[in-house]
């Protein structure tokens, strides 16, 4: 029995009448007859009562009818589905970011706009240590990255920038760099323990500007374990000036740093050569997008 068969019976049981029955499925009646009685054979029941004038259901045709066309029904639902999952239209995608990607709202914005045009897509967002996030995308555990550049990156993934920010300094809102009114320059800064987020490129920059030697530095993860550490006067740090805009911290305070602006940028990072339709279909939209540029907030 296949489905030839089922869609054989159904159409005469709608019609009652063998040859126009055959009519609409584009058969000889003779041929029809022949896969109506194999049916009949391999259920070992008569499905209906034929007579020159008429044709009817018996008790199991009528029960027959039923289960066939819920058979049908299942059928049609997982080649529907098969396809939309072809296309993209079902599936999963596993993405991981770093905080910053939250607090620019990147990440907010770029999830949103996919789960409006893919609804049926599973999208399971959860943060990362950053440094971790490249070796989990060539493993196949994350499918798209939101990383704050520089990263190293394989030669089987590529990025694309999404947004453009600038580092600022952080410092407890006791320091004496912390009431002044203009940018702080890196040779300031010379004596003060660094907390380092993962990004360390501003951090280095700064010691490279004012050719400091820190005194101590920390390293406690992500950005909010950074600016605890400096709420609780531990030092001070080199982190996204979005952040001066978004997270409002007791004892924390944003501060311009002087010289030319040291560029932050965070990027979605994929695989170069992806299999899966729905998230090709999210690196489609990612790189379709335009960087965002952050505008940095007045800070004191």
């Amino acid at each position: 029995m296949d489905l030839r068969h089922l869609r054989y019976f159904l159409t005469v049981a709608d019609e009652l009448h063998f040859a126009r029955a055959a009519e609409l499925l584009g058969i000889a009646p003779p041929t029809l007859s022949v896969q109506i009685q194999q049916l009949e054979r391999q259920l070992q029941c008569q499905l209906f009562v034929r007579s020159k004038r008429s044709v009817a259901l018996t008790s199991a045709g009528q029960d027959f009818v039923i289960q066939a066309r819920a058979a049908l029904a299942r059928f049609d639902q997982a080649i529907d589905a098969g396809r939309r999952a072809g296309r993209g239209e079902l599936g999963r995608v596993e993405v991981g970011y770093v905080g910053s990607a939250v607090f620019g709202g990147i990440l907010q914005q770029q999830l949103s706009a996919f789960r409006q045009r893919w609804p049926q897509v599973l999208v399971h967002a959860c943060e990362w240590p950053m440094l971790q996030m490249g070796a989990a995308l060539e493993e196949g555990k994350l499918d798209i990255a939101f990383v704050r550049l520089p990263v190293p990156l394989g030669q089987t993934l590529q990025s694309h920038v999404l947004l453009r920010d600038r580092f600022c300094l952080a410092l407890p809102s006791d320091h004496p760099l912390a009431a002044g009114g203009g940018a702080i320059r890196s040779r300031a800064l010379a004596g003060d323990a660094f907390i380092l987020p993962e990004q360390e490129l501003g951090s280095r920059e700064v010691w490279r500007r004012g050719g400091l030697v820190p005194r101590s530095v920390s390293r406690p993860g992500g950005l909010l374990a950074v600016l605890a550490e400096v709420a609780v006067g531990a030092g001070v740090a080199v982190v996204p000036g979005v952040l001066a805009s978004v997270v409002n911290l007791p004892n924390v305070s944003y501060r311009t740093l002087a010289g030319a602006p040291i560029v932050s940028e965070v990027a979605a990072v994929y695989r170069r050569f992806e299999r899966a339709p729905a998230v090709r279909n999210m690196i489609a939209a990612l790189r379709a997008s335009k960087p965002v540029q952050v505008h940095a907030a007045t800070m004191a």
